[in-house]
């Protein structure tokens, strides 16, 4: 029972949608159309059958378990390796945006992280940040919590900009090409349907 509770717990609600394919894929032997989006919370990749004749690209999609209002069932998982070019061109974007929209969250990273092992601490994950930048964002947070992105930047020197950090972070983890996943959920088999 509480395994149930905690899968539930994992399920996103919202959804960004990345591409909309009127006729489905051209791989597949039925003929629907099909959406492919990216999840609000942990930035899980799904396809879905729409309700609505028409999806726009960019546009948010309530995708929980009450009545939904554009999303008529989700198929399931994708891998990264299985999006659409078109998807993949807007995942870049569509990551910011959540990153963004939800900067509280995303600060708490930076304010929260703690080591993997002996040898590693999570921030070392995020493309750029090695031993020195870790020490300076480290000795920066015990002084004072960090406040938002804008704090980030201004009090850890040569640091780029927090949110492309994490951009890239979340897309690396989506492709499958880390060990350890510490913003998405480890990505779907390829193949999954």
């Amino acid at each position: 029972m509480v395994e149930l509770e905690q899968r539930r717990e994992n399920l996103e609600e919202h959804a960004i949608v990345l591409d909309f394919l009127p006729t489905g894929r051209s791989s597949s032997a039925r003929s629907e159309p099909l959406v492919q989006m990216i999840g609000e919370e942990k930035f899980t990749l799904l396809e879905a059958v729409p309700k609505v004749p028409e999806i726009k690209i960019g546009e948010t999609v309530y995708i929980g378990k009450g009545e939904r209002d554009k999303i008529a069932i989700i198929k399931g998982r994708l891998a990264y390796n299985d999006l659409t070019e078109v998807s993949k061109n807007e995942l870049y974007t569509a990551i910011t945006n959540v990153i963004r929209n939800n900067e509280k969250k995303f600060v708490g990273i930076f304010n929260s992280a703690g080591p993997l092992n002996i040898r590693m601490h999570s921030l070392e994950l995020l493309p750029g940040v090695g031993k020195k930048h870790l020490a300076a964002i480290l000795d920066a947070r015990d002084e004072k919590p960090f406040e938002s992105f804008d704090d980030i930047a201004k009090r850890v020197a040569l640091l780029q900009d927090p949110v492309k950090l994490l951009t890239e972070r979340v897309i690396l983890e989506l492709k499958g090409e880390s060990r350890f996943y510490i913003l998405t959920k480890m990505p779907a088999r390829e193949h999954q349907f």
